[in-house]
């Protein structure tokens, strides 16, 4: 074969050496781990590789050895013309080669082993070495050689090489999933781009000679002889002869040896798998990947499982053999059909009665998976929908034999099955149980499975309303011998309760929906459907019925998830009306449920029927069910407006201001109602009316109203001569809305010790509830600003040399009266809360990514203040494209990102970030420069240092290591 598929193997070496790179930087990292064996180690003691390799926990591991060796081996060189050379052949080099195929040997040629620790181009390199060595001419095509002339080593050699063409091309064709990668450097990923374009230009010299290779193989299941393959005793042997790399040597039996039987196994499964695969476009390779597979079973059964050099996967081989049966079935598999073959032959002749008899006989023993089953099924089903209405009945038994075999298994009945038998039949029934009888061996079956059978069978009769048809099931003898007699009598005694009003002269109904309201329902059954409908018509006419029934019954407790506020249950429970309160205290409680679950539609539904019914004899209730309507309204605008758009909802804010101005006296109201109209107002910017027409009755009694109209006033005079006096009666709330009570308390040895009580209520509200109306709010500016308080009184009560920095930070008071009465954990908490809030808001507000950065920095998590630094510049800058603002980058944001860098080792950037200060701060950029134990990329940054003063220092720096280096060198010379 030519061997067009050795391509450069400056690139694999190119890859190769990373790899080393990798590991040897992985190693240095672990000082406590034991000293990793060098590869050169190997050259200078022969017996070191074989007492190596029989570790248990060899490091570097077998494969990682081969890596390595060919990595040595195959590096380029470079001239004195500074060009660079293809790898000589010397004998350094070939000892490496020889070392690497020593190691594939020990591990006995094991292709399973090779493919999944070897890239394509490395397992291509070591294969054709092993050809070179097994004294294959290069340029030879193998379709040309007669193996059974060539020694056993050459010929396992050739066979060897074409099993693995054939496999790399059947394994390319599966679908990989991508390995997710962080961000690479450049040089990487030009490395990891080589390698693609070195394996597809393999993968494309393999299947151009694909048919070559199964050629060969087809010829070598001619040959009756026994194999040998290499092992490290050959592979020594060939190392005493001079020119064993031009293949020179003669090889003898003396390798390990294969038997003619286990060869032709491997073979034969090997070509089932690339004809199976070639199937695809030509159906034909599917009868010889058939025959193939079929002889692999045979020829195991023959030699057992136990191999010298191969494994086959048993429950692989039988998918594909039981795959063949299906695509390409012969006489020989006819008489011996499996399941799958004869349903998938009676599918394409349209056989369903056959098809029955396979699920109803395997029911007995379930040998069919249940995915297979439900796929047959799925596939009945579609042809039925797209017209076939024969299928219909064949469906339904398809299903009952499924759900059987479910119920036997444990699994529950499924959807579909019920779907089916929502209108029963004899015929249905019949089918049941004869499913049942033929499933169920009475006599052999164990008594779990006979009470599962029991209990499908009474869930069938207590779900029918028809006593002829329970009277079938109930009267067959399967039935009878599953049930004790007292078990079959209060079966019957519970049927005939249910069905004691049902004429069993009509036909029975099957939609609840279709009872008219006069008609007799059980009343277990009117409370299970008041729970589940949403319908406000449909509530009131089952709450009619169960009234006729039984009139004195308070059925607004028929669930206990039917909730109502203690300010409104109390004056709906006081309607005189039995019905009518009911009805209210029902849709005001689903309303509210359904309001609570983000489901608008219903809720202002049920709302709106309550306000028409209490509109006629309550204005209070009507004035509840308007304000909790108007909470639905902002809900729903809330959720579609995200984020706001400019437009104001004229119609809503009207609304809004109407509530806030309401002066009707002793209307009960959810502090909700009101927490959501003033987050609603300061979300559409609407400070004028919250700062100058809101009712100060209001503002003195309800703590949000007060805090919207601070935190209005704060917003809109921010730029203006009174902003630090509208901006200290907010920090003033803030501070002691966040202060905490200080309490004494004598103890048991009689001292007295102080308490700080964190649920105080020394503001106008709790803490929590602060936070709480903080996170509906959606204005920048509003945000912007309470971030810009509660940063500030971080920074007064923490002890910290770095401050967070926001905006507007100079409106506030610069000191707290009682700094110990604050609680600095609940501030600090606060801060953090509030800025990942605002950034699920807008994540590209560079001021809040700059102070969540502070943040990071302040608490010692320089990785992660660097990204949001990086992130604040990036967003203001087009991702860089343009010059970061230098409010953004000031000179104190720079300074603590060059500390970020320095305290993760990144000492190169240091140097590059010091260029952007105001005054270029040369000595740390010095420093930095000096560091040897850099995280960074270094050498690749020093394109991106332009100042001149520093570039002069790096190349003076530079040539001293240089120098030095040289020095050392002449010196050891000298020594030597």
């Amino acid at each position: 074969m030519k061997k067009k598929n050795q391509t450069s193997d400056k690139v694999v070496a190119k890859k190769m050496s990373a790899e080393a790179a990798d590991r040897e930087a992985a190693t240095s990292s672990r000082p406590c781990t034991p000293p990793q064996t060098s590869w050169f180690e190997f050259l200078l003691e022969e017996s070191l590789l074989e007492n190596h390799l029989k570790k248990s926990d060899s490091d570097p591991s077998p494969v990682q050895l081969i890596v390595q060796f060919l990595e040595q081996a195959s590096k380029p060189t470079v001239n004195e013309q500074n060009q660079v050379q293809p790898p000589t052949d010397n004998k350094r080099n070939r000892t490496l080669k020889l070392l690497a195929l020593k190691v594939a040997a020990f591990l006995k040629w094991d292709l399973d082993i090779l493919e999944k620790s070897l890239s394509v181009p490395v397992l291509n390199m070591l294969l054709n070495e092993l050809l070179c060595v097994s004294k294959v001419p290069p340029g030879t095509k193998h379709v040309d050689l007669d193996l059974s002339s060539l020694p056993p080593t050459t010929a396992m050699a050739v066979m060897l090489y074409n099993r693995w063409a054939i496999r790399t091309i059947v394994q390319s064709s599966f679908l990989v999933k991508p390995v997710k990668q962080g961000p690479l450097q450049p040089n990487i990923m030009n490395q990891i781009q080589q390698e693609k374009e070195l394996t597809e230009n393999i993968l494309k010299v393999l299947k151009e000679q694909a048919e070559d290779s199964i050629t060969v193989l087809e010829g070598s299941l001619k040959m009756k002889r026994d194999f040998y393959a290499h092992t490290m005793r050959t592979l020594d042997l060939l190392a005493m002869e001079p020119g064993m790399i031009n293949g020179e040597t003669e090889n003898s039996t003396a390798g390990l040896k294969i038997s003619s039987e286990e060869m032709q196994c491997q073979v034969s499964y090997d070509l089932g798998t690339v004809y199976f695969h070639q199937g695809a476009i030509n159906p034909l390779c599917y009868e010889k990947a058939r025959d193939r597979f079929f002889n692999t079973k045979q020829l195991l059964s023959k030699i057992g499982a136990a191999s010298n050099l191969f494994s086959i996967d048993d429950k692989r081989l039988a998918g594909y053999c039981q795959a063949c049966g299906v695509l390409a079935p012969s006489n020989l598999v006819v008489q011996q059909s499996t399941p799958y073959s004869l349903i998938h032959s009676y599918m394409k002749a349209g056989n369903y009665q056959g098809i029955l008899k396979i699920f109803l006989e395997d029911n007995a023993t379930c040998s069919l998976p249940d995915q297979f089953r439900q796929s047959i099924l799925r596939e009945l089903f579609q042809k039925s929908q797209q017209g076939n209405e024969a299928l219909s009945e064949i469906c339904f038994k398809i299903c009952a034999c499924n759900t059987i075999c479910d119920i036997l298994h444990g699994r529950p009945v499924g959807v579909q099955f019920n779907q089916l038998f929502m209108r029963p039949n004899r015929e249905k029934i019949d089918y049941i149980l004869e499913v049942c009888s033929k499933s169920l061996k009475f006599e052999q079956a164990t008594e779990s499975e006979r009470r599962t059978i029991a209990s499908f069978l009474k869930n069938l009769c207590m779900g029918m309303d028809d006593l002829q048809l329970v009277f079938m099931i109930s009267s067959h003898e399967l039935f009878i011998k599953l049930l004790t007699e007292d078990e079959r009598k209060v079966l019957v005694e519970q049927i005939r309760k249910r069905t004691s009003r049902v004429n069993l002269c009509t036909k029975p109904v099957t939609s609840f929906y279709d009872i008219p309201a006069s008609a007799s329902v059980n009343i277990g059954q009117l409370e299970h459907q008041l729970i589940l409908t949403m319908d406000p018509w449909r509530i009131r006419q089952i709450l009619i019925e169960l009234h006729g029934m039984k009139s004195d019954s308070q059925y607004w407790m028929v669930s206990h998830k039917w909730e109502v506020p203690m300010i409104y249950s109390g004056i709906i429970l006081g309607i005189k009306d039995n019905l009518t309160r009911d009805l209210i205290y029902i849709l005001m409680a689903k309303g509210l449920h359904c309001s609570a679950i983000k489901d608008f539609l219903y809720a202002k539904q049920l709302l709106s029927a309550c306000l028409e019914l209490v509109t006629e004899f309550s204005p209070k209730l009507r004035q509840v069910m308007l304000n909790e309507l108007l909470l639905v309204d902002i809900y729903t605008h809330e959720a579609v407006q995200n984020p706001p758009v400019e437009r104001l909802p004229p119609e809503l804010v009207s609304r809004v201001r109407g509530y806030l101005e309401m002066r009707i006296p002793d209307i009960p109201s959810r502090q909700i109602v009101a927490e959501e109209c003033v987050a609603f107002l300061l979300n559409w910017r609407e400070n004028e009316y919250l700062t100058l027409q809101v009712p100060l009755s209001l503002v003195q009694s309800n703590p949000y109203v007060k805090l919207g109209q601070l935190l209005s006033a704060t917003c809109k005079e921010l730029s203006g001569p009174d902003s630090r006096r509208t901006a200290k009666e907010l920090w003033e709330v803030v501070v002691q809305i966040c202060s905490v009570s200080n309490q004494h308390k004598r103890g048991n040895d009689g001292r007295i010790s102080l308490i700080k009580n964190r649920d105080s209520t020394m503001g106008i509200m709790y803490r929590s509830e602060l936070l709480f109306f903080l996170k509906k709010l959606r204005e920048p500016l509003v945000l912007t600003t309470l971030l810009s308080l509660f940063v500030k009184l971080h920074n007064l009560l923490e002890d910290i040399v770095n401050d967070i920095t926001a905006e507007y930070i100079s409106i506030w008071p610069s000191a707290i009266p009682n700094p110990q009465a604050v609680d600095v954990d609940a501030v600090s908490v606060t801060v953090k809360e509030l800025v990942t809030y605002t950034l699920t808001i807008n994540p590209n507000n560079h001021s809040w990514l700059t102070i969540q950065a502070d943040i990071y920095f302040a608490s010692n998590q320089y990785s992660a203040a660097l990204n949001y630094y990086l992130q604040a510049g990036a967003v203001c800058s087009d991702f860089f494209t343009k010059q970061v603002p230098p409010e953004v980058y000031t000179d104190q944001v720079i300074k603590r990102m060059i500390k970020c860098c320095s305290l993760l080792n990144c000492h190169t950037q240091v140097a590059i970030l010091c260029q952007f200060l105001r005054e270029i701060d040369y000595k740390t950029a010095f420093k930095a420069l000096q560091e040897q134990n850099s995280h960074d990329a270094m050498d690749s940054y020093y394109e991106y240092i332009w100042d001149v003063t520093i570039l002069e220092y790096l190349t003076c720096w530079l040539s001293v290591i240089v120098c030095d280096c040289w020095l050392g060198e002449n010196a050891r010379e000298r020594e030597k």
